[in-house]
């Protein structure tokens, strides 16, 4: 009876063992599979978009192509509204996540971040008719004002905190919210302001103008799953595009030309 009851132990602890086990780390995953699967809206010009033959390009475009390359894997794009970016990388469903995304101390608590890369803020787009209200000092915080922002975004707390009194309206991409405000159906967008002086340089024809200055500090990163191997190596090679200048003349090129906007659909 003693040694059946020892053998019972032995076979239970090694299966306890088997079943508390580690999955593998995040790296491990990428370089066994050899593909690198980042998340992005692809709808967020200058940092990300999607050409007219279907091509994701833009500044965190490139900065992925960077690591893949660096990694010698493969590099997927996953592409959801922005809203489903968190929970994909929290159930393992992309690697990681370039998409203009803003290092917030809340994101911070659940998934982890590498960066900044870049420094944006907060900027306002708009109709050439409502520059005048929106200068004065009550702002886009008036009970009339009907605003647009990216839904889970940094713009709606934004909003939702500067603007109480305006009608808030959430959108899935800031196409969404580009047709509301050619529309009429919003007097206002607050999104990045790469984004509002790239949206007003596109549509001056159609009345659009945007705010001359940041409203806010954005500091974004690359979020990522907490992997102690990962996060190091794209902290190392982020540095390392930093240090070389590739970093600079990958931003000069996105957000100091207006060469590729003829790509946009």
């Amino acid at each position: 009876m003693k040694k059946i009851t020892g053998c019972v132990l032995v076979v239970a602890l090694v299966l306890l063992s088997v079943s508390v086990a580690p999955a593998g780390t995040v790296m491990d995953r990428i370089v066994k599979r050899g593909e690198l699967v980042i998340g992005t809206t692809a709808s967020q010009p200058p940092m990300i978009a999607t050409s007219k033959t279907g091509q994701i390009i833009g500044f965190d475009a490139d900065i992925a192509r960077s690591i893949a390359d660096g990694m010698g894997v493969k590099l997927t794009f996953k592409t959801m509204p922005f809203a489903q970016l968190l929970p994909a990388l929290e159930k393992g469903q992309v690697d990681m996540i370039i998409s203009g995304m803003t290092m917030l101390p809340a994101r911070n608590l659940k998934v982890a971040f590498v960066g900044p890369y870049f420094v944006s803020g907060k900027g306002i787009l708009t109709k050439e008719k409502n520059i005048a209200a929106l200068q004065e000092a009550a702002g886009l915080d008036r009970a009339e004002f009907t605003v647009a922002a990216l839904k889970n975004s940094t713009s709606q707390i934004f909003v939702e905190k500067a603007a109480p009194n305006a009608k808030l309206v959430t959108t899935a991409s800031y196409d969404a919210a580009i047709e509301l405000l050619l529309q009429d159906k919003v007097d206002a967008l607050v999104a990045d302001f790469p984004f509002c002086a790239l949206s007003a340089f596109r549509h001056g024809d159609k009345g659009l103008m945007a705010g001359q200055s940041k409203l806010t500090f954005e500091p974004l990163g690359i979020a990522m799953a907490e992997d102690t191997l990962l996060i190091n190596w794209v902290q190392n090679h982020m540095i390392t595009l930093d240090g070389s200048g590739v970093l600079n003349r990958i931003a000069g090129f996105w957000l100091g030309n207006s060469s590729w906007i003829k790509e946009l659909p």
